[in-house]
């Protein structure tokens, strides 16, 4: 056996500061942990949509798309998200990480400056770790700290956000930071991940909802949480798609998605304007819980995302273990994920949750 002991050192400190993660099974517990908000997962909606067709598709894309990787279909889809989002153009990404990665790691010059939440996904961090770029955070949803930062920005400064923050489920100030940007002469970007199918009347996203879809340079969104499938598109002009095909190297040096997974993400668009129903009756469940008195800190959150604050690892952990054990799949998120004092149980409302499953939720975590 090879001898990897050296990896033993950092694996006991997470282990010491009840940090250790492990992957788990379902266990066929009632879900208030994954991102299938629509319940499109869970009920199989995709499959009829493509007519039983999708097994006859291409199982491998052969190449990147520069390569042998493009074909029709992947091309009509692009059209079809571009059309649904009011863009001019869209750029299907293998995934939201290859999305972000390939954006911000290609776009953002040396010599320019970009100004991130502090709260932004690992995926928008790592993007931006391997940009030429000067980098600066700013406070959570703070204007004010943002006004101080982009003061001292150089070069073409970019501003990057999300629209829903997946660890805390609140919304980005989006008008507001379209006229910081818009005075600052700054260029915006938002990752719409946790907005997408939810959030609008037809799950378009923030943006599109409050019509600022013209007055955000590049919109990302993902197809791996409310959409039910895999991938992610880049929306913005036609000039921003051509330099993403040229520049970002997780497009240009990636296999593209195969025929099957982009038909896939197709008919979850197709899905999205009909499933009203399943949006309102997720408001029904995001109100219930806001206005329940439990014996933790809850943030406000209008989104499927509620978060209860329980500091320590070791504490978060035991009220989850307890959860587990009533039937309940809720997870702990755990320090160094988010801040040491702030760790959590993320909470995650689908539109097949039941009030009697909440009210249960609810009740375990009164006493």
């Amino acid at each position: 056996m090879y001898r990897d002991d050296f990896l033993n050192k950092k694996l006991n400190e997470r282990k010491d500061n009840h940090s250790f993660r492990e992957l788990r099974l379902p266990e066929g517990k009632i879900d208030f942990c994954s991102n299938d908000y629509l319940g499109i997962v869970k009920n199989a909606s995709l499959h009829p949509a493509n007519g039983g067709t999708v097994f006859r598709l291409a199982s491998g894309s052969t190449g990147s798309r520069l390569l042998s990787g493009n074909y029709p279909l992947i091309e009509e889809v692009e059209k079809q998200i571009a059309a649904f989002h009011q863009s001019e153009a869209a750029l299907l990404f293998n995934s939201g990480y290859d999305a972000n990665i390939g954006l911000l790691s290609s776009e953002p010059q040396k010599g320019d400056t970009i100004l991130y939440d502090q709260l932004c996904h690992a995926s928008i961090r790592d993007g931006i770790r391997l940009s030429f770029a000067n980098a600066f955070s700013f406070t959570h949803n703070d204007l004010d700290d943002l006004q101080k930062k982009i003061q001292h920005a150089k070069g073409t400064v970019f501003i990057v956000t999300e629209s829903v923050f997946s660890m805390d489920g609140d919304l980005c100030p989006l008008a507001e930071l379209i006229n910081i940007a818009q005075q600052k002469k700054a260029h915006l970007i938002i990752d719409e991940a946790h907005a997408t199918g939810v959030i609008g009347e037809q799950g378009e996203g923030l943006v599109q909802h409050l019509q600022m879809q013209d007055h955000v340079f590049a919109r990302v969104h993902t197809f791996g949480k409310a959409c039910g499938c895999h991938g992610a598109v880049v929306l913005g002009s036609h000039s921003l798609r051509d330099y993403l095909v040229n520049f970002a190297r997780s497009f240009v040096f990636s296999t593209s998605l195969p025929e099957h997974s982009v038909s896939f993400i197709k008919a979850g668009y197709e899905l999205f304007p009909s499933m009203n129903e399943e949006r309102k009756h997720l408001q029904e469940l995001i109100a219930q819980f806001q206005s329940a008195s439990i014996r933790f800190e809850k943030l406000p959150s209008v989104t499927p995302i509620q978060i209860v604050i329980i500091p320590g690892n070791e504490e978060v952990k035991k009220v989850a273990a307890q959860l587990q054990q009533q039937g309940l799949d809720v997870r702990a998120i755990l320090y160094p994920t988010v801040p040491k004092s702030k760790e959590r149980l993320r909470i995650v409302l689908h539109s097949f949750n039941i009030f009697e499953e909440l009210d249960k939720l609810i009740t375990l975590l009164r006493k």
